[in-house]
């Protein structure tokens, strides 16, 4: 059996990727039917593959559901995790965070599934907080840990608790997407992108 969150890789790259084909036609009924109502009867149906075969990559719908939030999110989720822990001399911090926050706003605002899903995780966190949980444990905690350990490592900020500082740099990022892309409120409370970015950085690099 393959780790639920993860997605597996095809060894022969003539054959058709299974893995892959489940996950896009799980994301067709997760953005149709929602969570509670996409089975795995529909999933195998979607991807074009047996309930067993299925059940031979994905254990179960909520690791198929955190596999997906990790193939839509990878790119920000590996420039993430590639953050230097020793002091960097040569690249400043304000680089590093503005290149960092730009892409994160970036992949969302250009990725509608992976706002549908977000959407999902939260209205459903309720009904089911197993999924919101290995969504926070198996996402955004191993995401959090490195961002911290960055600014940490980075003594010229000054920072007094970097994992506050962390928090407040992603939170910020989070909320920034909740209130324009999710609640629809862009044009109630308008920010421009570069506006709060900058604002942002400046915030957490005032003390360098």
């Amino acid at each position: 059996m393959v780790n639920r969150s993860t997605p597996p890789q095809s060894s022969n790259p003539e054959k058709p990727d299974k893995a892959q084909a489940i996950l896009a036609g799980a994301l067709q009924v997760f953005t149709k039917h929602g969570y509670a109502a996409a089975s795995m009867d529909r999933i195998a149906s979607a991807a074009g593959v047996s309930k067993p075969t299925l059940y031979n990559y994905f254990q179960d719908k909520q690791g198929l559901f955190v596999a997906l939030i990790h193939q839509l999110t990878q790119n920000n989720s590996q420039l993430i995790l590639n953050l230097p822990t020793e002091p960097d001399l040569q690249t400043p911090p304000e680089q590093v965070l503005r290149q960092t926050a730009t892409a994160v706003l970036d992949e969302f605002a250009n990725n509608p599934a992976l706002l549908t899903l977000m959407r999902l995780i939260i209205g459903e966190s309720e009904r089911f907080p197993e999924l919101a949980q290995t969504h926070v444990r198996e996402i955004i905690k191993p995401l959090m840990e490195r961002l911290s350990l960055y600014l940490a490592s980075q003594p010229q900020l000054k920072l007094s608790d970097p994992i506050v500082a962390a928090r407040i740099f992603t939170g910020s990022l989070v909320h920034y997407l909740i209130i324009q892309n999710i609640l629809q409120g862009g044009d109630i409370l308008p920010l421009e992108r570069d506006r709060m970015v900058d604002g942002l950085i400046h915030l957490l690099t005032a003390g360098a």
